[in-house]
Formats: C-alpha cells, sequence, structure tokens
C-alpha cells in the first residue's frame, strides 16, 4: 500500500483560527476536537475540547466549564464574543 491508497479526510471547516475584530481574543479550533483561546498575551488561557452539531459548536473547558457557539454567515458567535475567520498568509502553515 503507498500513500494513494490511504483515505484522507479534509478538516473540518471550523478548523483554524478565529480572532476577535480588536485581535484581543484568539481561539484555534484544532482539527484533533480541542481548541485552544489566548486572550492578550496570555496564551492557552482556556483550552478544552469541542463538538459539531450543523452550525453549533458545544464546548467544554479543561476546568468542566461549558460554553456554546454557532457559525452564521462564516461569523462564530461565541457566546458574548463575535469572532472572525482568519485566514493563514498564503504557503504559511500555522504550526
Amino acid at each position: 500500500m503507498n500513500s494513494d491508497d490511504i483515505p484522507t479526510t479534509a478538516p473540518h471547516p471550523f478548523v483554524g483560527m478565529w480572532v476577535t475584530a480588536d485581535g484581543y481574543i484568539r481561539q484555534e479550533l484544532l482539527p484533533d476536537g480541542r481548541y485552544d483561546e489566548a486572550r492578550g498575551s496570555r496564551r492557552s488561557a482556556y483550552t478544552g475540547r469541542y463538538t459539531v452539531t450543523g452550525n453549533h459548536i458545544d464546548y467544554v473547558d479543561d476546568t468542566g466549564f461549558t460554553a456554546t457557539g454557532d457559525v452564521r454567515d462564516g461569523v462564530l458567535y461565541h457566546e458574548h464574543l463575535v469572532l472572525y475567520r482568519e485566514d493563514p498568509a498564503p504557503g504559511r502553515d500555522r504550526r
């Protein structure tokens, strides 16, 4: 079996970095169902897992806190936050 025979799946379209308009809050939805949220200069201020059902996201913080979000027209409404998709620069990987 060569690499062409291995099935691949594209990551969910919500995977990636989402940011508030002022850039203060940066929430990265990772392909493995985890998220990492930075607040200002505080990296990984909140981390946990998430699940997606349709356009709805359920979050469970590593401390047990729960939250929800919905993506509408390419905008993530996460509790009281409004986050926008940040596209990586062409040819640049986030990792």
